[in-house]
């Protein structure tokens, strides 16, 4: 272990998974059943009582007192904000929303149509989801990069109305959040947090909107909340701590994989930071550097207690075995540091954001180069992927049969009813085929006339 016990190093054995090895990568769910009776309450109050419950919750949560008619903030706020940040942070800013937008832009998904012959046509439309809710936390930390990642796949989907609500504490103060509300044209900014502005936006109340999904990160009432209300709206994902796993061979750096490491792990106490690595030496110099860059960050007390939790350097025989790792842990974030990357790239089946050589750090995707990095967690990369524009548009497909080409097909048809034995859908086709007006015959158990009655 290094200086503390701040990480551990351990042998991997293929033959069965480690004990310390699960704990590392069976990362906690959300089964907090004192938390979400109390979130249900919240929810459901919000949702039978509407601005009465937010004041009252904004008050008790918050230390806020708040009416109605302050919901929302003035636009003057958000101009002003931009006399109180820097012109370098502006500039990032804006090459950060450029480069986010001309990425999306090529997720853009296209209508069909198919012309079949004799007078049928299958189309399929894409059109936008129309309101969204964006929840922007406080707490521990002020993300604006979270806003612009959020924001920026739906603006570029073409949502028409994004809905804003972030605490009146913290994010509603911070010039840098508000500045970034106004470079993204984020009007509709509402200071209310926690549960209830999840249960606002699901709702609607007198003063918030009803929107039609969820998106946004938050603590553990702001998750349970949305766990509750989908369904009633459709939600981004439930997300966890925040993962990376860096697979790495004696060809890689040891001061970057450490330096990787410790960024995910201040994130919070509960962040999984995992190398995985085919060489002893790499593993024993990373701890080292480990042990050595901590002390230059503020958050050290964070960041030890997640190494300690949930960090880990696993030593493996292969790159092959590593890779199989890496499918079962299924990471958020996933840095390939080894001689040919690309090689291992393709064996690559379960990863959120995969991060190529040494000079792709998580950081460069977290702010700047382009992809969302709102990812799966917790190792829902086996089964979901990244937020893009194809979460905020929906699909309608659209049938155009002719006469003809219903009385061709309708036996094929009314079959497979009869099948299902569903009278009802057969003899929609029949009248059909019949040309219409035609008088109520009763349909035999193979979808067709019953010629006695006929």
């Amino acid at each position: 272990m290094a200086d503390g016990g701040m990480i551990e190093i351990i042998e991997y054995d293929t033959k069965r998974i480690n004990k310390r090895v699960q704990e590392v990568i069976s990362r906690g769910n959300l089964y907090f059943p004192d938390i979400d009776i109390e979130v249900r309450a919240i929810v459901d109050a919000v949702r039978d009582m509407g601005d009465e419950v937010l004041v009252k919750l904004t008050e008790e949560f918050d230390g806020v007192s708040i009416s109605p008619s302050s919901f929302r903030i003035p636009p003057s706020t958000i101009e002003a904000a931009y006399e109180k940040v820097d012109a370098e942070f502006l500039l990032a800013l804006q090459e950060s929303i450029q480069n986010i937008t001309k990425y999306h832009e090529n997720e853009l998904m296209r209508p069909f149509r198919l012309e079949e012959g004799d007078g049928v046509s299958l189309e399929e439309r894409v059109s936008p989801i129309e309101k969204v809710g964006l929840y922007v936390p406080g707490g521990k930390a002020i993300y604006p990069s979270s806003i612009v990642m959020n924001a920026v796949p739906a603006k570029v989907a073409g949502v028409s109305r994004i809905v804003v609500m972030t605490p009146p504490k913290n994010s509603a103060d911070n010039p840098h959040v508000l500045v970034t509300f106004g470079e993204l044209g984020l009007k509709e900014v509402y200071t209310l947090g926690g549960a209830q502005a999840i249960a606002a936006l699901a709702f609607g109340t007198e003063t918030v909107p009803k929107v039609d999904k969820i998106i946004g990160p938050g603590n553990i009432y702001v998750a349970l909340a949305k766990r509750y209300v989908y369904g009633v709206v459709d939600i981004d994902m439930i997300a966890g701590p925040s993962e990376v796993v860096v697979l790495a061979d004696d060809s890689a750096d040891p001061m970057f994989i450490a330096a990787d490491l410790l960024a995910q792990s201040e994130h919070d106490q509960m962040a999984t930071a995992i190398c995985i690595t085919t060489s002893l030496r790499l593993g024993k110099e990373v701890e080292a550097e480990i042990a050595r860059q901590i002390k230059m960050l503020r958050r050290q007390r964070i960041v030890a207690e997640s190494l300690k939790n949930h960090g880990a350097i696993i030593v493996v025989k292969t790159l092959e075995e590593g890779i199989e790792l890496v499918n079962l842990i299924a990471p958020e974030h996933l840095e390939l540091m080894t001689q040919n990357p690309r090689r291992c790239l393709r064996k690559v089946k379960n990863a959120g954001a995969i991060f190529l050589g040494a000079y792709s750090p998580v950081p460069v995707g977290d702010y700047l180069a382009g992809p969302s990095h709102v990812l799966p967690t917790g190792g829902t990369a086996r089964y979901s992927s990244p937020l893009s524009v194809y979460d905020f548009v929906k699909r309608s497909s659209i049938i155009e049969y002719s006469k003809g080409k219903i009385q061709k097909k309708g036996t094929l048809i009314r079959r497979l009813a009869s099948v299902e034995g569903l009278e009802g859908h057969a003899r929609a086709i029949e009248v059909r085929e019949k040309g219409g007006s035609s008088p109520d015959l009763p349909v035999d158990a193979n979808g067709g006339l019953n010629e006695k009655s006929a």
